[in-house]
């Protein structure tokens, strides 16, 4: 297949890799260092156990238009960077390109081919503008959920952390040739992608910790087994997590584990910093909108209380700005 990775950081250069790896044409959209590292040496992938293994057979470019149609492209920046490239990424589109869309939280194609109520709104916290539902028109989309951990250590070098999980779905539950298609390309290159019906359960599920566990990590600077082991703010967790669960509820989501579990999960995790803290760290800006803002979205389209979760939003928003406001300054 021929396969366009847009970004090239951690997660796509991580799936980029092993798919060219196992034999897939792949280009990498990406811009500065990553793209003159990727263009001369290909991109290098160190395991968990320190095995490397560098993938040449690679391309990689900033000219969407010079790259041309794909049989699938994937997006693999994170939320808040998606409109600035969906003005780009139709030049990537044949008539049957599909779109792996890999953000964590809820994404902009929540409410397609949903049923009900809500069939067809825009999820107005991650696409505010309708800019990226208008260029990467949901009907493209393959939804995804990304369980492993990696890094980028430099630029075309990706070091992977754990993990190796992809489910993916289309959006109105069914099994197509084409979500068959890229979940063999995927199995091919030794990943775990499942084809679900019902990806929104499975993103919901993910989202519940990212939800909690990255705003309360950016506040506090706490570690996750900091987090679960101090009760104040593992009661503050358990308390959003059982209002997402109620909005959840009303758009016909169930979740397969016990809030109790998950904290659990994320307890066994350890001493490990969660990306929102590591974004704040660095002076990146955190993903807010997609893990928290949304939440606090649909909890106002289906009725829903949220108070807990709506106070962690206007504390870390109030982060944000401000550390925005010192980067300014400087």
């Amino acid at each position: 297949m021929k396969i366009a990775i847009v970004g090239a950081g951690a997660i796509g250069g991580f799936v980029g890799a092993k798919l060219a790896l196992a034999g897939e044409d792949v280009t990498f959209m990406v811009r500065g260092a990553n793209l003159e590292a990727i263009r001369a040496n290909g991109i290098r992938l160190v395991a968990h156990d320190g095995a490397e293994a560098t993938a040449r057979n690679v391309a990689a470019s900033n000219d969407y238009a010079a790259t041309g149609p794909q049989d699938l492209v994937i997006l693999a920046t994170k939320a808040h960077q998606l409109e600035a490239v969906a003005a780009s990424a139709p030049r990537l589109f044949g008539p049957d390109t599909a779109v792996v869309t890999m953000q964590n939280g809820i994404p902009y194609w929540y409410f397609h081919r949903h049923g009900g109520s809500l069939a067809g709104s825009r999820v107005a916290s991650v696409d505010p503008t309708g800019a990226i539902g208008e260029a990467i028109p949901a009907g493209r989309v393959i939804g995804c959920v990304v369980y492993p951990a990696a890094e980028l250590v430099a630029p075309g070098v990706v070091r992977h952390i754990e993990g190796d999980r992809f489910p993916m779905g289309e959006l109105d539950g069914t099994t197509t040739p084409r979500v068959e298609r890229v979940c063999g390309a995927f199995t091919r290159a030794g990943l775990k992608a499942p084809v679900l019906d019902d990806i929104r359960s499975e993103i919901w599920l993910k989202l519940w910790g990212n939800l909690t566990f990255n705003p309360i990590s950016a506040l506090s600077r706490a570690t996750l087994v900091d987090i679960c082991r101090y009760p104040p703010t593992r009661a503050l967790a358990a308390a959003m997590m059982t209002e997402a669960q109620a909005v959840a509820a009303k758009l016909g989501v169930t979740f397969r584990v016990s809030i109790d579990k998950r904290i659990a999960g994320a307890e066994r995790v350890g001493k490990h910093k969660t990306s929102m803290l590591q974004d704040i760290e660095a002076g990146r800006e955190p993903e807010i909108e997609a893990l928290v803002g949304s939440v606090v979205e649909l909890g106002r389209l289906t009725g829903t209380p949220t108070p807990a979760i709506d106070s962690v939003y206007a504390l870390v928003k109030l982060l944000a700005a401000s550390l925005a406001e010192a980067r300014a300054g400087r």
